[in-house]
């Protein structure tokens, strides 16, 4: 996985725009009042209308890039979650995010500090990610996965399994339920 590096120190007109923008629309949202019709405006409005149907984030919402976000359906994150997205986050349909996950798939570099090292996180499908977890980035957690709380993801997590610790290691294997019958 290749990582991204973006320099802070040198960002375009309509990039700081753009920014400017996010945070505005972030301040909206997290005072708009919950699942009224402005609210769900502002859900879709920030992710770029790249949250599909059934999906739901609860507000206070945190995080920065949000249109590097995608979020599939019947997807549910709940509050106080923080989405730095500068790397890309990809949330797969039916996964659960409890309160207080963090998302992270930037860094600063370790010499340059106004330089952020990116990767993708992606949450695969069905996966559950516990209260107050961390992902870290060019993480992936595998389908139907269970990471628990307070854990601290640092390397991929197999489908099937539940995760714990920091840093997250194996608990146990998950047996497998036909999907179609969840």
């Amino acid at each position: 996985m290749e990582e991204l590096r973006i320099d802070l120190r040198i960002l375009t007109p309509e990039e700081k725009k753009q920014a400017a923008e996010e945070k505005k629309l972030l301040h909206a949202f997290n005072m708009a009042e919950p699942d009224s019709e402005t609210y769900i405006e502002k859900m879709h409005a920030l992710f770029h209308n790249n949250i599909s149907e059934g999906s739901y984030v609860a507000s206070p919402l945190l995080g920065v890039r949000f249109y590097n976000v995608t979020i599939g359906k019947n997807v549910y994150v709940n509050s106080h979650c923080l989405m730095m997205a500068a790397g890309g986050i990809t949330i797969e349909d039916n996964a659960m995010l409890a309160a207080n996950v963090q998302l992270i798939s930037n860094n600063h570099d370790l010499y340059e500090r106004a330089i952020i090292t990116c990767k993708p996180i992606r949450i695969e499908q069905g996966a559950w990610i516990g209260a107050g977890a961390t992902i870290l980035p060019g993480v992936c957690i595998g389908k139907y996965a269970v990471v628990g709380a307070g854990s601290v993801v640092t390397k991929n997590v197999a489908p099937w399994t539940i995760v714990a610790g920091n840093p997250a290691k194996l608990i146990r294997t998950i047996p497998q339920k036909n999907e179609g019958a969840r």
